[in-house]
């Protein structure tokens, strides 16, 4: 635990969360880090953008209703930490006119700039093996994420009940006119994969996310996402 005190500085009054469907970069010398916001889940990831390894991932509920907390659902460098809540002692945004900056105890973050379609945090409730779809019910506790705001996605396999973190990707994406697009910038199984770009027909049916193409490895893929409710 970081603290059980509280304080919060404002430099706008906001009516809303200003962390909602956004993310968030902090570049230290080789480590970059990221943190993406959207749907009431977080993700924050490490990598070292000089020799593509992946350093850490932690993740899951975050509030913003008195002062800024986070509940972890997995965290690749200690499990014991998982259903910890985390307070921040003091956090403090500035946005104006879409850009903007936050520090959060000593780290500086720039917001990233992208308000395109997918926002939104993401379960993989099907995907197609030996040509046939199978769906997964997305409210067990072995889950795949996907996380996209501010122009970032992230996608972690984890497990709540038993503390498990299988695995974890992410970089840039842009989706338009049904073609979605991710430009890897870490990978915690593969760094070969670090700078690939994996392209994807995409649309939304039912409110689910249907996508089609090729994996890392030029596998054939099709999946659904549901967006999470809990």
């Amino acid at each position: 635990m970081l603290s059980s005190f509280l304080y919060i500085f404002f430099s706008l009054i906001y009516l809303s969360n200003p962390l909602e469907n956004t993310s968030w970069t902090n570049k230290s010398g080789d480590i970059k880090e990221v943190r993406i916001y959207s749907d009431r889940y977080f993700v924050v990831s490490k990598y070292n953008i000089e020799n593509n390894t992946f350093i850490s991932a932690v993740g899951g509920i975050y509030s913003f209703n008195e002062g800024y907390s986070e509940i972890l659902e997995f965290d690749s460098s200690d499990s014991t930490n998982v259903g910890d809540t985390v307070f921040y002692e003091k956090i403090k945004i500035n946005v104006r006119n879409g850009s903007g900056k936050m520090s959060l105890n000593d780290n500086k973050y720039i917001k990233n700039i992208a308000d395109i379609q997918l926002v939104g945090s993401w379960l993989m409730s099907g995907i197609e093996r030996g040509g046939e779809m199978r769906m997964r019910n997305v409210n067990r506790p072995r889950k795949t994420m996907k996380i996209l705001a501010g122009g970032r996605f992230q996608w972690i396999a984890y497990d709540i009940s038993k503390k498990g973190f299988y695995g974890t990707g992410g970089g840039t994406y842009s989706a338009e006119r049904g073609n979605y697009v991710e430009n890897i910038e870490f990978f915690s199984r593969d760094s070969d994969t670090v700078g690939k770009s994996l392209e994807f027909d995409f649309e939304i049916k039912d409110g689910d996310w249907h996508h089609r193409g090729f994996s890392s490895k030029g596998d054939p893929k099709y999946e659904i996402w549901t967006r999470r409710k809990q």
